[in-house]
């Protein structure tokens, strides 16, 4: 049995990814490792993503493959570079940043991107993520992450459609989600704007379960 951890920053990514391995990948077995204080103190102490940041990614992934794990995905979207870190401590096995599928295969449809996250640091550290050549369009859904907190998922979406809008007004010819808890809105921002639409859960199983098969 294929064993893979998925390691969250936000609680709310929790529900969408697991959602997408029952869907796609059901014969896999998951494990959700979850510390929400790492989003909160990244956003609240502005050191960046120093190196006490890095151990706790580093423990995190320890723990992780000490179970067992025969892949690692992790869920938040403004910790690239301690993700690569990680990675590049384990050859032997697939670790994957929570964009890099969606952004190729955003990539590979082309023209201009509206990328909308909806939480600050997402729009800081994920654009160079993408390939050179990208014409990139960003949008914060501001106050869409703190309607999650509230249970309000009909303001959340909403929210993040608003901004589809403007970055289809812009020229963008696909848009792409940038947290996972946003994949909820897809579907409505598919309707609102009719463009294709890319979410980091979805992309993220699809390339981690070929690289586990190849």
């Amino acid at each position: 049995m294929t064993r893979i951890a998925l390691i969250h920053a936000l609680a709310h990514s929790v529900e969408p990814i697991n959602a997408e391995m029952a869907r796609s990948w059901p014969e896999a077995t998951c494990m959700n490792l979850l510390d929400d204080s790492l989003s909160a103190d990244l956003a609240r102490e502005g050191r960046g993503l120093d190196a006490a940041m890095h151990r706790r990614f580093e423990a995190l992934a320890a723990y992780a493959e000490s179970t067992g794990a025969q892949g690692i995905l992790f869920t938040c979207s403004a910790f690239g570079p301690c993700i690569e870190a990680v990675a590049a401590r384990r050859p032997h096995m697939p670790v994957l940043k929570p964009n890099e599928a969606m952004i190729a295969d955003v990539a590979r449809v082309g023209g201009p991107v509206g990328l909308i996250a909806s939480f600050g640091p997402t729009l800081e550290s994920m654009p160079p993520e993408f390939p050179p050549g990208v014409q990139l369009h960003m949008a914060l859904a501001d106050g869409a992450m703190q309607a999650l907190d509230r249970g309000d998922g009909a303001d959340h979406d909403a929210r993040v459609v608003a901004m589809a809008r403007r970055l289809q007004a812009q020229g963008c010819h696909v848009i792409a989600l940038a947290q996972f808890s946003m994949a909820r809105a897809a579907g409505a921002v598919a309707s609102a704007t009719g463009l294709p639409v890319f979410t980091t859960p979805g992309s993220a199983v699809g390339l981690l379960r070929r690289r586990l098969a190849g």
